[in-house]
């Protein structure tokens, strides 16, 4: 349900989850929302800033990687598809999740290939969906190796200053 709008009455609860979490396995990054294991853990306690942080990462990463997958994409063709399909995506969802929630249709169900408006046929969408898989679950692997990097780096440099002033 990643990006969706779920309501109950006037409470609106959104996530990223994709329903597939790996971190309860140990890895760092969820192969399914692609959110750093700490983010998945705590994400409940987060402040708006907080989530929207990470909500602009993510959406990010797929504006890097399936803009340029899917270069034949009629955008008026996928929103009416999402909307037909009845995807609820958030006002402000970037190009790149709108392109990922029309190929995770498309992915479930080949048959979807020629109204999802991605220009794809129906003998592209598992190939598409399976590198895209792959080069996403990569910038966010890097993006938390980056993320870890500069935070071991700070807490060095804080603790650095600490042992200077003694």
């Amino acid at each position: 349900m990643s990006n969706l709008i779920i309501k109950t009455q006037t409470y609106v609860a959104l996530t990223p989850c994709a329903g597939r979490c790996s971190t309860v396995f140990g890895d760092s990054v969820c192969r399914g929302c692609r959110r750093f294991n700490h983010e998945v853990i705590q994400w409940n306690k987060y402040s708006i800033a907080e989530k929207a942080a990470v909500w602009k990462r993510l959406d990010a990463q797929l504006d890097q990687i399936l803009i340029p997958m899917l270069p034949q994409h009629q955008l008026q063709q996928v929103m009416h598809f999402l909307e037909h399909k009845r995807v609820k995506l958030m006002p402000d969802a970037s190009l790149g999740r709108k392109l990922y929630h029309a190929l995770k249709l498309c992915e479930k169900n080949i048959g979807f290939a020629d109204e999802s408006g991605l220009g794809l046929n129906k003998q592209q969408v598992k190939a598409v969906w399976k590198t895209f898989e792959a080069r996403v679950l990569q910038l966010a692997q890097a993006s938390y190796e980056v993320a870890w990097l500069r935070a071991n780096f700070i807490q060095q440099n804080i603790q650095g200053l600490e042992n200077d002033t003694e």
